[in-house]
């Protein structure tokens, strides 16, 4: 198979073979298939948008195949897909391991330990996914009067990300990547994402998937118990014993050799206790700020210009960061075309907010997270838990100033560059439910974060036309975009503090993302695999 790298071809293609057998110099006679690799848009030029994609394409003779991937040099030859390599074992182990936590990291930690034959117990603290759909819903329909603190967009099955955009691109260069990808569509995903530059699966859809995911892990012979929250680990000569965890029948004893910690970066009561029993824990920088909201159409032409609405390109999405000169960094996140702002408060009397889209990307705003970075200077003390106070100050202020109902705090950009509340909403109708209150975000966040965010505003609008539209929405605040703390481990991948734990993913400060947290949870079940082996 010869894969032919950045072909431009229009957004209204003929035949790719046509377009193949052009680059290779053959007739298209001689092309027995080709299909797209990889895709992404470029719309550096408005007046030229396209697509540049990578073609796999495979000629019916293959000494010809040969001869013409010789002739284009180094790697122009397809790579097949190889699977992690990953330990098998004969048995599972009389003590079986522990998977904490059912995000992606322990999600797909669970699935590869389920399918080498260790038969792996999952303690989740949220609900199965349906029972969870229904309690965040009740919560954005009805305010603080339906929020349940075990079953929310943090806690639960799938974790935070079955709530956002179930974006899956990542910078990490881990080749489990794509074995991450394959694996969502082996489940339901849809296959265009081992395709696009920018994967997404969509909320609506990822529910499917992860629901698909765990009934594997059952069929298996793994166990997955909702409901169970860990409330201490239990050590004996340096290593892991046993782990304490409460559920709706009362307190349990589990006893454990291998326990992956997946417990994802809202787990403040794991954090503290871990604390308290003396485990190290590190304080880490993360960032601050608030969704910000536009009109998708605005987006749309700002990206694409005469193309915008072309049904081949979709809703469009942006990246966007600079440094300023005080040296803060002020960047976008987790953005989310055609989708919502959505409640993602994981204890009482607080609010937070994230970012939602369904598969079809096509509600009538664009969010995405306007984040200042915050380093561990910023934090109040130098206690290792100080960043995870730092944010429940903040989620708790917001709290108040929505009222005390779930409403969130926002701002107009026109009214923060200009120093002075929102007493009223302009052209873009927040989305965020249960609604927002109006004011001023400078009494919410720190002066450090909201002064970034002002003088940040004109220079991004300068690279995304629109960006600072004075009727563009900030709707606070936006505290959980990482963990503010990390749990060391070593080159084994187990706790510097305990063997037989293995700190994993964005809670334990070694991920960013779906993708990243997955392929860690991944690399910590190889290594308890490897283990038992």
């Amino acid at each position: 198979m010869i894969r032919l790298h950045n072909v431009k071809i229009p957004l209204e293609h003929g035949a790719l073979a046509r377009i193949a057998a052009k680059k290779l110099g053959c007739p298209a006679a001689q092309i027995a298939s080709c299909e797209i690799s990889r895709r992404s848009i470029d719309a550096r030029k408005k007046n030229d948008v396209c697509f540049v994609v990578s073609l796999d394409v495979a000629l019916k003779d293959p000494k010809e195949e040969k001869r013409l991937a010789a002739r284009l040099g180094s790697g122009a030859l397809a790579a097949p897909y190889a699977p992690p390599d990953t330990p098998k074992l004969p048995a599972a182990p009389a003590v079986r391991p522990v998977v904490v936590g059912f995000g992606p990291a322990g999600l797909f930690a669970a699935l590869t330990l389920a399918e080498s034959g260790a038969r792996p117990i999952v303690l989740e603290r949220g609900q199965d996914v349906d029972t969870r759909t229904r309690d965040v819903h009740a919560y954005w329909e009805n305010g603080q009067p339906s929020f349940n603190p075990a079953s929310n967009v943090q806690f639960g099955e799938g974790g935070a990300g079955t709530f956002s955009d179930g974006k899956l691109n990542t910078g990490t260069k881990d080749p489990r990547s794509e074995h991450i990808l394959r694996t969502f569509v082996r489940f339901g995903a849809p296959r265009e994402i081992l395709v696009n530059a920018k994967p997404h699966i969509g909320t609506d859809r990822l529910k499917g998937v992860v629901k698909a995911m765990r009934e594997t892990i059952l069929a298996l012979g793994g166990e997955v118990r909702f409901g169970a929250r860990v409330t201490g680990l239990l050590r004996q000569n340096g290593s892991i014993a046993a782990l304490a965890y409460e559920d709706a029948q009362g307190l349990h004893e589990l006893p454990a050799r291998h326990v992956i910690l997946a417990i994802g970066h809202s787990a403040r009561d794991t954090f503290t206790s871990l604390h308290e029993s003396g485990f190290t824990l590190l304080q880490k920088p993360f960032s601050i700020g608030a969704r910000i909201e536009h009109p998708q159409a605005l987006i749309d032409r700002a990206q694409y210009g005469a193309f915008a609405g072309h049904p081949a390109l979709g809703a469009a999405d942006y990246k966007l960061a600079l440094h300023l000169p005080s040296g803060r960094s002020v960047y976008t996140f987790c953005m989310c075309p055609g989708g919502s702002v959505v409640a993602a408060a994981s204890e009482p009397d607080s609010v937070v907010t994230n970012g939602m889209s369904c598969f079809a990307r096509d509600e009538q705003n664009a969010n995405s997270a306007l984040l200042v970075g915050v380093d561990v200077t910023d934090f109040p003390s130098a206690h290792p838990l100080a960043g995870m106070h730092m944010q429940r100050e903040i989620e708790r202020r917001a709290f108040d100033l929505g009222g005390r109902t779930g409403r969130a705090p926002a701002q107009l950009v026109g009214d923060l560059l200009a120093g002075r509340p929102s007493a009223k909403l302009g052209s873009v109708a927040p989305s965020y439910r249960p609604g927002v209150v109006p004011g001023d975000l400078r009494t919410l966040l720190p002066a450090c974060i909201t002064d970034a965010m002002r003088e940040a505003l004109p220079l991004l609008g300068r690279k995304l036309h629109g960006f600072d539209h004075p009727d563009a929405v900030l709707t606070g605040p936006e505290t959980r975009s990482s963990s503010p703390v990390r749990i060391p481990r070593g080159e084994d991948l187990c706790s510097v503090d305990c063997r037989g734990l293995y700190p994993c993913g964005e809670g334990a400060g070694y991920a960013g993302g779906i993708t990243s947290a997955a392929v860690d949870g991944v690399r910590c079940a190889q290594a308890v695999l490897e283990n038992l082996a």
